[in-house]
């Protein structure tokens, strides 16, 4: 099995980075596995010092089988850090596995997110690999299909990111004059259209959203494992979300998922069950799924 690269974006969080550098070097298939970080400069003064510490941080040596570091001199922004690291890596490679730096994986994620690429390449309707799984507290299959893309950990190939389109008044349109509207903001739910909004009006740069209309648009299903394999410890407000109850940070992960292709059809019970978390438990906390 040829493994994907890892690709790990960084910013000014030199405590997060290392809890995610030390999470990841805990993987069986680490040292098999070329990682690329991609390291963003600082936006503001204040930020300087802290984006010093994390690129001295990731300069150190780490128990990989390379690591490229790409520093960049000028602030880009999640967004467009991601999407250009994105498509950098992915037209060099044919794969890809995405990290950013506050995720904290189970020492079976790479395992996972490879048999799954592997598993998967052929068929063209599984356009993204999640590692994430929402608390939803149901019992499901192993591995499950899913219309969230979900850009907590995941994974996807070269030919599935050629359909990502960046301008989001285009796939506002296409949703709309498609008849997919509906059916995308989760029947009704209010969950993805409003990032969309937000986006073509200006008061959010994500890129995340605009990947989940892009899968959508193109009739694309997203595997997910039956619990977590990531858990999120940026919420106490070091990033761009904050979780008021910490149930995030405390979320269980699953060690290993046992990958087999199963067919490419969306679970209607996690569909149902995830407009019931929406709606109900994702008041919970205050971010719920925050798209970057």
């Amino acid at each position: 099995m040829l493994l994907a690269p890892i690709t790990l974006f960084v910013y000014n969080r030199p405590s997060h980075t290392l809890q995610s550098l030390q999470a990841l070097a805990k993987n069986e298939l680490a040292l098999q596995s070329h990682l690329l970080i991609f390291a963003d400069a600082a936006k503001r003064e204040e930020d300087v010092k802290n984006v010093a510490e994390v690129r001295k941080l990731i300069r150190q040596k780490l128990p990989f089988k390379s690591v490229e570091i790409i520093e960049t001199i000028s602030n880009k922004g999640l967004m467009n850090s991601i999407i250009d690291g994105v498509t950098m890596v992915i037209n060099q490679y044919g794969k890809i596995i995405v990290l950013e730096d506050d995720l904290i994986t189970s020492q079976g994620f790479l395992t996972y997110m490879n048999e799954a690429l592997t598993c998967y390449e052929d068929e063209k309707k599984v356009m993204h690999i999640s590692g994430y799984m929402f608390p939803i507290h149901k019992k499901l299959p192993e591995t499950v299909f899913y219309q969230s893309t979900s850009c907590w950990s995941w994974a996807t190939w070269k030919d599935r990111w050629a359909y990502f389109n960046p301008n989001a008044q285009e796939l506002y349109d296409k949703l709309l004059s498609s008849g997919k509207m509906y059916r995308f903001d989760l029947d009704g739910s209010n969950q993805f259209i409003s990032q969309l909004e937000m986006n073509i009006t200006g008061k959010r740069h994500t890129w995340s959203i605009k990947w989940e209309a892009s899968v959508h648009l193109q009739g694309g299903l997203c595997l997910h494992p039956h619990m977590s394999m990531v858990r999120n410890c940026g919420h106490e407000g070091s990033g761009t979300s904050f979780d008021s109850s910490g149930l995030l940070a405390i979320q269980p992960l699953q060690s290993y998922v046992h990958v087999t292709k199963i067919p490419v059809v969306e679970n209607q019970d996690l569909r149902e069950r995830m407009k019931l978390y929406y709606a109900l438990d994702g008041k919970i906390t205050t971010t719920r799924m925050m798209y970057y």
